[in-house]
């Protein structure tokens, strides 16, 4: 199964970003823009233009994470971000009519979970969380080394939940700089690096409700590692000690002395999760 190319596209609201996997190496890497505020059909051509540049008759199969909502069995998509023609879209069927190889469908949080299963930091786990903290808060979520989407692909939506006067999301991502401060993240980062006060001051706050959501990660899931992905997690340093001293006040000791927590380091693991698709169904 591993000698055989395998296609992980990541489909984005503005462009895709495409390449034919080996073991665990990426080749023919290549983005494409696409035209997102198009009618579903223009967006369709383009993707399918996309997949024939690194497409062959080696190809085993073929796996899509997109920004959406996913009938994982059935492989459609609803209401992708920033396709608005795209309210439902039944991707696998269209793509597996016109390359002839099954195909695989999933949402970004899940690829990036069980990218890191396969080709990232969390190999050597059987139940791990990848969390990406960036624009939103997202997670997908690892159960005896496969991945669990839940029902409705609805398993890991922490950013979701009610969190003093909001939910997780508003204070565990970039969201929480833009609606708290008026500043992105990264104009913090650049300015923490520098040694700025007030920047330091902002990511302990980050970090401190990082850990409460992430406590209610280890309540729900008790995984064995989570790890980090996403813009917001390049700035680990200056939010780590809060979160850590946040995650300490978990009343089972014992979960705490054995979690570990991590970032990617993988600069490609949107394609690499959404190849990991076809190797994780291969075991069902």
């Amino acid at each position: 199964m591993f000698g055989k190319f395998v296609i992980g596209v990541d489909l984005g609201g503005t462009k895709i970003a495409i390449g034919r996997i080996d073991a665990n190496r990426i080749m023919d890497y290549c983005t494409v823009n696409i035209s997102s505020q198009d009618r579903k059909e223009k967006v369709l051509d383009e993707l399918i233009n996309s997949i024939d540049k690194v497409f062959n008759e080696d190809i085993a199969g073929i796996g899509i994470g997109v920004p959406s909502l996913v009938d994982v069995e059935k492989g459609i998509v609803y209401d992708v971000q920033n396709i608005p023609s795209w309210k439902e879209v039944h991707l696998k069927e269209i793509l597996e009519a016109q390359f002839h190889r099954p195909v695989y469908v999933n949402n970004d949080a899940n690829c990036f979970a069980v990218g890191e299963k396969y080709f990232g930091k969390g190999k050597k786990f059987k139940n791990m969380v990848g969390l990406i903290v960036g624009t939103g808060l997202g997670a997908g979520i690892i159960i005896n080394d496969h991945l669990y989407s839940g029902f409705n692909c609805g398993a890991g939506e922490f950013g979701s939940i009610p969190y003093k006067d909001q939910i997780y999301e508003y204070y565990c991502s970039g969201q929480f700089f833009i609606k708290e401060y008026g500043t992105e993240g990264h104009n913090l980062f650049d300015k923490a690096k520098k040694g700025d006060i007030t920047s330091l001051e902002i990511f302990e706050q980050f970090g401190t409700h990082l850990g409460n959501a992430i406590m209610t990660i280890l309540f729900a899931v008790d995984p064995e590692a989570i790890i980090l992905g996403g813009s917001v997690s390049q700035a680990y340093p200056f939010f780590q000690k809060t979160m850590w001293k946040e995650i300490r006040s978990f009343p089972y000791k014992h979960t705490i002395e054995r979690l570990v927590i991590d970032t990617t380091e993988e600069t490609q693991i949107a394609i690499l999760g959404a190849a990991a698709l076809f190797y994780d169904a291969q075991y069902y």
